[in-house]
């Protein structure tokens, strides 16, 4: 029986991703690459503090559950094939096919050509700009080597350690904060900061081992409004506290209170959604099979829109957000819809066979 409550976790949060890159886009926190502030009100940025410690996070865990639900039916092989067609090469291949767009925007805006200009030959342009276009694809890539590292994971523990998870209770779950945030110190890059390989890589293996118990599952919905009021108090804190800093690096981004904050609603939502969301209509049967493409298009629609209204026009900043929101979703929907129609490309960005 499929577990609708993964899917209406994956869609959920890829809407907040969808959201989070608007306010992003205007924030006044961390201004590289990004429009920046186009209003001196900047309450908005909160959404920013109070999305960023968890919602990658737990969509490595539902990656690593659903990996152990693949294999339990395929082969390493199988699995090996699926994993690459449908995460590398859309971050690879897929960059210079489309990704390159999102590249020129990307360089637009962190106004890159300024200084390139008569510096770079015309046909280097090309790769630089496909490179440039990773944008939102580096979790697609991180999720391939989650993926490979599992399968080595699993020769060396031959299902010892996956048996010896399913006996995790409702203590363990809340003490995992512990080795969570001892995975969050170690393996972060230092320049691109969204390569966090310790802690996405732990969740990505607790979510194969740990949460893909049934059993393990039934604990977080037993407790969820526990857990929901924890993580509501603790994001409340966590704000409160770094609001202004910046919360992608150290030590905003991988704190004791961070990081608690973080796996309190990591926790949360998987028990909550179980509890309540384990069901499907059309809306999200719509948003499961199309969400993946959302989250592949929906900076390329929105980093233009916003290029435009802010460079060419005097529109009012609430507009300015909301066009920009409105161009993300129905502009992502879109591509997605025209791209997925259209041989060899669509197995190029989208992975689709």
């Amino acid at each position: 029986m499929r577990k609708h409550f993964i899917d209406n976790i994956r869609w959920g949060t890829i809407i907040l991703v969808v959201i989070y890159h608007v306010i992003y886009m205007f924030n006044g926190i961390i201004t590289e690459g990004v429009i920046g502030p186009i209003t001196t009100v900047r309450y908005q940025d909160a959404i920013q503090y109070m999305l960023y410690p968890w919602f990658m996070v737990i969509l490595f865990i539902i990656s690593g559950m659903c990996a152990k639900y693949y294999l339990d039916r395929h082969t390493d092989k199988e699995f090996i094939r699926a994993r690459t067609r449908k995460l590398l090469v859309p971050s690879t291949i897929g960059l210079f096919v489309f990704g390159w767009i999102q590249g020129y925007f990307n360089m637009a805006i962190s106004h890159a050509f300024d200084s390139m200009s008569g510096n770079v030959p015309g046909i280097a342009m090309y790769p630089i700009m496909a490179l440039c276009g990773t944008g939102v694809l580096w979790t697609v890539q991180v999720m391939w080597l989650c993926s490979m590292l599992l399968l080595l994971v699993r020769k060396m523990e031959k299902g010892r350690l996956y048996h010896l998870c399913q006996k995790a209770n409702i203590l363990v779950l809340v003490l995992l904060t512990v080795p969570v945030w001892g995975a969050a110190q170690i393996l972060n890059m230092p320049i691109i900061c969204v390569y966090r390989f310790g802690i996405y890589g732990f969740c990505f293996l607790l979510g194969y081992y740990v949460f893909s118990h049934d059993e393990v599952i039934e604990q977080l919905e037993k407790y969820c409004i526990f857990l929901l009021i924890a993580a509501v108090s603790l994001g409340a804190v966590y704000v409160n506290c770094y609001f202004g800093q910046n919360y992608t690096v150290a030590p905003g981004v991988n704190s004791p209170l961070a990081i608690g904050f973080g796996w309190a609603a990591c926790l949360a939502v998987l028990g909550c959604v179980k509890r309540w969301g384990n069901k499907t209509n059309a809306f999200s049967e719509y948003m499961t099979k199309r969400s993946f493409g959302l989250y592949v298009f929906h900076y390329t629609t929105l980093s233009a829109t916003a290029y435009v209204l802010t460079k060419y026009t005097h529109t009012a900043p609430v507009i300015v957000y909301l066009l920009t929101a409105i161009a993300a979703f129905c502009g992502g929907l879109l591509l997605n819809e025209i791209i997925s129609g259209i041989p060899v490309i669509r197995w190029c960005v989208l992975g689709i066979k």
